[in-house]
C-alpha cells in the first residue's frame, strides 16, 4: 500500500542538496595545476583566498589568488616561491586568513604571510621555516582551536607538531607508524589524531601523552590507500578498499572499533576518495581524485547511519578539490558547501545549496560555526588543556578581517642566561638609547612599511592600467 512506502522516506532537510557549477566567467582559468603524483587535495580556500599547488621549474610554488579575481590568471601573477621541490600539501590557519602553511618534498613546512592586496612580485621570504622531517613531507593540517599549533607528517614516518609562533618543534611521534601515513586528521577540539597508514592500520592518537588509545587493522580488506577522518561524537569515518578492489565506506565506534557501524560498497573506480565533511549538517563529501562526481552522505544515529543523499556529476574529472570552511558561504543563497574543483587548467567553484522559498535567514541550516579566534595558545593546549572551536552567528554573514600579522618569536638561547654580575650596566640598551627614541624609530619603521606598501599598490593598480591598455591595442 502507498502509505507504507511513504513511511520509509526518510526525514532530511539535507535530502535535496543541490550541487551546481558557477557561470563560466566566476571561474579561474589559466592556472598550471601540479601534475605530481600524490594524493593531497592541491587546493586549499578560505573566506579571502583561493591557494592552488602549481607546476614549476625547479622548485616548488603555489599560487595565491583573493576570491574575486576571477577569470583568466594573468600568467605573471605572483606565486609563492620558497621551496626547492615541489610542493605537496597546503593548509590555510584557521585562526587568520592571511597565513598559509606549505608542506614540500624538500623536506621542510614553510608558514607564509600572504597580504590582501596582490604583491608586484613572487612571495619568496616565509615568515618561518620548519626542519625537522628527513624525507618529504606530504601532509599538513593546522590545530582547529589552538593558535600556532601546526601539524606535519612525512615519508619518514613521522608525525611533528610545531608552535609557529616560535618556531618550535612541540612534540615528535615517532613510533607509531611502521610505513607511509596516508592521511591524518583532528577531532573537533584538537585533543585527538586520527591516522591511517601504509600498514594497514587506523590510529587514534593522543599527540600530549604520546600514546596509541585504539586501532583497526584493515578497516577495508583491500590494499589501497584508506583515509579516515573524525566526525561527530568522535565516531571515525573511513574510505578505503574491498578485497575485490570496490571502493567502500566505513563508519566506526571509537569504544569499540572491532565492528563498523556501517560498511558500504560503492564502485569499482580506483581514485582514492578524499572525505570532507561538514559538522554543521552531518554531510560527508566524497571526492574521488580522478572522478568527475562528489556523492554525499548524511550521518545520523539511526540505522543505516550512513545515508546516502545524491551525487553530483560533471563531465571532467577532478585533479584536487579545495573545501570552504563554513564561514565563507554565502547565508542568503542557502549555501551549505563550496567545492574548488581542479582541472588541468582551471579551478571551477561548485556551489552547494538547499532550497527554500524564503529570503530569511535559515537558522536551522545555519547552527553556530567555527569563528576565527582561536580557543587556547599554543602552550595550553601542550600543558593538557583542550577547548571547544569559539562559535560565531552567520546570521548577519561572515566579513574577514583586515590582515593581522604573524609574529613569530624565536626564542635565544643566550635569553635564559643573563650575563654575571655589575658588566650589565655597559649594556648600549640602557642609558643611552631611551624609549622614546625606540618608539620613534619604531614609528619610523612602521611608516616606511605603510609607504613602500602603498607604492607595491600604486605600482600594481599602473600595471594593471598599462595592460588593459596593452591587451586593448593588440
Amino acid at each position: 500500500p502507498p502509505a507504507m512506502s511513504r513511511r520509509v522516506v526518510r526525514q532530511s532537510k539535507f535530502r535535496h542538496v543541490f550541487g551546481q557549477p558557477v557561470k563560466a566567467d566566476q571561474m579561474y582559468e589559466d592556472i598550471r595545476v601540479s601534475k605530481v603524483t600524490c594524493d593531497s587535495s592541491f587546493c586549499a580556500v578560505n573566506p579571502k583566498f583561493v591557494a592552488i599547488i602549481v607546476e614549476s621549474g625547479g622548485g616548488g610554488a603555489f599560487i595565491v589568488l583573493p576570491l574575486a579575481k576571477t577569470g583568466r590568471v594573468d600568467k605573471n601573477h605572483p606565486l609563492v616561491t620558497g621551496h626547492t621541490a615541489p610542493v605537496l600539501d597546503i593548509d590555510w590557519c584557521p585562526h587568520n586568513d592571511n597565513v598559509i602553511a606549505s608542506a614540500s618534498e624538500d623536506t621542510t613546512v614553510m608558514v607564509w604571510q600572504i597580504p590582501d592586496y596582490v604583491p608586484v612580485r613572487n612571495i619568496t621570504e616565509p615568515v618561518v621555516t620548519l626542519e625537522g622531517h628527513s624525507k618529504r613531507v606530504s601532509i599538513i593540517s593546522w590545530h582547529p582551536t589552538a593558535r600556532n599549533v601546526l601539524l606535519s607528517a612525512g615519508c619518514d614516518n613521522l608525525v611533528i607538531l610545531w608552535n609557529v609562533g616560535t618556531g618550535e618543534m612541540l612534540l615528535a611521534l615517532d613510533d607509531m607508524h611502521t610505513d607511509l601515513i596516508y592521511n591524518v586528521g583532528w577531532n573537533r577540539n584538537g585533543s585527538l589524531l586520527v591516522t591511517t597508514c601504509k600498514d594497514k592500520k587506523v590510529r587514534v592518537i593522543d599527540p600530549r601523552k604520546q600514546q596509541i588509545i585504539a586501532e583497526k587493522t584493515k578497516p577495508h580488506d583491500g590494499t589501497r590507500p584508506i583515509r579516515a577522518i573524525f566526525v561527530a561524537d568522535g565516531k571515525i569515518f573511513t574510505t578505503g578498499f574491498s578485497r575485490m578492489s570496490e571502493r567502500q565506506l566505513g563508519l566506526w565506534d571509537l569504544k569499540n572499533f572491532e565492528e563498523p557501524i556501517a560498511l558500504q560498497e560503492m564502485d569499482t573506480s580506483n581514485g582514492v576518495l578524499l572525505p570532507f565533511y561538514d559538522a554543521d549538517s552531518s554531510i560527508v563529501y566524497l571526492c574521488g581524485k580522478g572522478d568527475s562526481s562528489i556523492r554525499y552522505f548524511e550521518i545520523t544515529d539511526e540505522a543505516p547511519y550512513v545515508h546516502y543523499l545524491n551525487t553530483y556529476s560533471s563531465k571532467e574529472p577532478q585533479r584536487g578539490m579545495g573545501f570552504m570552511p563554513k564561514r565563507g558561504l554565502d547565508v542568503s543563497k542557502c549555501e551549505i558547501a563550496r567545492f574548488f574543483k581542479l582541472h588541468e587548467r582551471k579551478c571551477e567553484p561548485i556551489v552547494m545549496t538547499v532550497p527554500r522559498k524564503s529570503d530569511l535567514f535559515q537558522d536551522d541550516l545555519y547552527p553556530d560555526t567555527p569563528g576565527p579566534e582561536p580557543a587556547l595558545e599554543a602552550d595550553e593546549w601542550l600543558s593538557g588543556k583542550d577547548a571547544e572551536p569559539i562559535l560565531i552567528s552567520l546570521r548577519d554573514g561572515y566579513v574577514p578581517i583586515k590582515n593581522r600579522e604573524l609574529q613569530v618569536v624565536k626564542k635565544n638561547i643566550l635569553d635564559s642566561k643573563p650575563p654575571p654580575g655589575p658588566r650589565r650596566s655597559h649594556s648600549t640598551c640602557d642609558s643611552d638609547f631611551s624609549q622614546p627614541a625606540l618608539e620613534e624609530v619604531l614609528e619610523e619603521i612602521r611608516a616606511l612599511k605603510e609607504t613602500v606598501q602603498a607604492q607595491e599598490k600604486r605600482i600594481c593598480d599602473l600595471e594593471n592600467k598599462l595592460c588593459q591598455f596593452t591587451n586593448g591595442t593588440d
